[in-house]
């Protein structure tokens, strides 16, 4: 399924993304992504603009998208395309863009942060959430070049939620689907992997550091998103409700 109308240039760089996704010359690691899309569990949305008003569309199509997904089956998650930029951006500069827009979806969070997930980044419990529901988050971008696993056609986000996750992941079935894509990883990418790809849970992880990682193999000092205190579904509501009176088409 997708949301909204494919333009041209989202039908370019689907094709590339599925391409890589289904390559069997060279496997893609994460399988997980893989069985997601034979099994149509995937979703799609593409973003035409950089500004608010696309911003606001992506916040729009997430609400809809974690109120259906369990209906989905485990296999999902929803990839989100930008319209490429006529002047590409460094992977640094990427980097900054993908965190202005997971601080923007929790400032216009519709529902409070989920009380049984921990609101400091630096807890290995930490994930982002999002209309209540815990997600993780993965970007991939056209200036990633060796660590080709990150790479993308455009400014690409995945979602994937978490209640799939907790479930495909832990046990021996988790141990053996971590290392299968672990192994894929090593041969997929121009690089050792990152050393901040972990488990979820363990007392060394932290999850912000998976979702953006870049050619090198450093992390961040501090992670760039920052949860605002006292955060509740009215006050974002209001929040909304000024920046669509605002002569902004969402």
């Amino acid at each position: 399924m997708v949301e909204g109308k494919i333009p041209q240039w989202g039908l370019t760089v689907f094709k590339s993304f599925e391409s890589d996704l289904l390559s069997k010359e060279r496997p893609f690691p994460c399988i997980f992504g893989v069985e997601a899309l034979k099994k149509n569990g995937l979703r799609y949305l593409f973003v035409e603009n950089h500004d608010e008003a696309g911003l606001m569309q992506l916040r729009n199509s997430l609400i809809r998208y974690t109120e259906i997904y369990r209906e989905l089956g485990r296999m999902t998650s929803m990839a989100v395309f930008f319209k490429p930029l006529q002047e590409e951006l460094m992977i640094e500069q990427y980097q900054e863009k993908f965190w202005s827009v997971l601080q923007f979806l929790h400032e216009n969070d519709p529902k409070p942060w989920p009380a049984e997930f921990p609101v400091n980044w630096d807890d290995p419990l930490w994930e982002f959430c999002f209309n209540g529901e815990p997600i993780f988050v993965v970007c991939n971008t056209p200036a990633h070049v060796k660590r080709r696993s990150r790479r993308g056609g455009t400014f690409i986000i995945t979602f994937q939620p978490r209640w799939w996750v907790f479930e495909e992941l832990k046990g021996p079935k988790g141990k053996r689907g971590r290392a299968a894509v672990r192994q894929r990883l090593e041969k997929y990418d121009e690089m050792e992997i990152h050393p901040a790809m972990g488990v979820y849970g363990d007392v060394e992880n932290r999850e912000w550091k998976q979702y953006y990682i870049t050619d090198s193999n450093e992390s961040p000092s501090k992670c760039p998103f920052r949860f605002l205190h006292g955060l509740s579904g009215e006050k974002t509501k209001t929040k909304r409700k000024v920046r669509e009176t605002n002569g902004k088409d969402v």
